[in-house]
């Protein structure tokens, strides 16, 4: 590889360091900004119920403060205190505060530097295999909203519709603007394919148990992978984040980790299937696959 490659790739994995950081933001408050919308439509409706609001429990209690992606400023969640730009560096701050918050000194979850660690990571191979260039942001931003969407769903077993719709036509948008190097016909099969699938599992678990063994949000997670990698990398993913799922509830369950009526959440063992399928390539996933379970040629 020529120097210039690598100095893309440097480039573009520096730009995920930061998108990594911004990502922390993304995963913490994103589930929070959720339930408190829920909320405020459930007092709606109540307040609708009870006549219109006439009732002394709809009365106006005050603006809300405002809480999104960019408001209130980061903080300490246990000392409140306010995170300076320099404390804020990815990586770096973590390494130079010890893992400690500036102001109590408790401990800073490992989770924010590996975050930002990955998704460096992430966009620095994407740079190396495709440049700086619509096809290197592209598959960065891909790997962006997968990292987002995996810790979501890891934490709260929610997958936003805020993250997997956009990476569902975004994986569209590519195929189509010849940036994924999947064809659109293949791309819109996946799509197609990853949706159904999983909504036909549904439904023949539910009607067979009563129960409910996934959630809606990984229906549109497996469409937006099959956008992405086209239909052909479906039953490679699949199968891989099935394996990988099961071990890990096993061992969870083994462990006291599991407890009885909890489930372990799928999004994260699709968003790792998807992620081999980045760096290795569906077909080569399916190779190694069937080597393992012996049936290579």
């Amino acid at each position: 590889m020529t120097a210039s490659v690598w100095t893309d790739a440097a480039l573009l994995g520096v730009l995920g360091l930061l998108i990594g950081s911004f990502l922390n933001v993304v995963i913490h408050r994103l589930p929070r900004m959720m339930h408190h919308q829920w909320a405020q439509e459930c007092a709606a409706w109540a307040a609708e119920q009870n006549g219109g609001g006439s009732g002394p429990e709809s009365a106006p209690t005050g603006e809300p403060a405002p809480y999104n992606l960019l408001v209130p400023r980061s903080q300490c969640p246990h000392c409140a205190h306010p995170i300076r730009w320099f404390e804020n560096i990815p990586v770096f701050s973590y390494l130079a505060l010890r893992g400690r918050c500036a102001g109590c000194g408790k401990a800073i979850g490992l989770r924010y530097p590996a975050v930002e660690l990955a998704t460096g990571l992430l966009f620095f191979f994407c740079g190396l295999h495709w440049g700086l260039g619509p096809a290197g942001l592209a598959w960065s931003a891909f790997s962006a909203a997968l990292v987002a969407a995996a810790c979501i769903d890891w934490d709260t077993t929610l997958l936003p519709d805020d993250i997997t719709l956009p990476l569902l036509w975004g994986g569209l948008l590519a195929s189509l603007l010849h940036y994924s190097g999947v064809t659109l016909t293949d791309a819109v099969l996946g799509a197609m394919g990853g949706y159904l699938s999983l909504w036909s599992v549904y439904w023949g678990f539910k009607l067979a148990t009563g129960k409910e063994g996934m959630g809606y949000g990984d229906f549109k997670l497996f469409a937006a992978l099959g956008a992405w990698f086209g239909w052909q990398a479906l039953v490679p993913i699949i199968l891989l984040a099935s394996v990988v799922g099961a071990v890990v509830g096993v061992v969870l369950k083994l462990r006291g980790g599991l407890h009885e009526g909890k489930y372990v959440p799928f999004g994260p063992f699709l968003a790792g299937g998807g992620f081999v399928a980045l760096l290795w390539g569906p077909q080569q996933v399916m190779h190694a696959l069937l080597g393992v379970l012996g049936l290579a040629a």
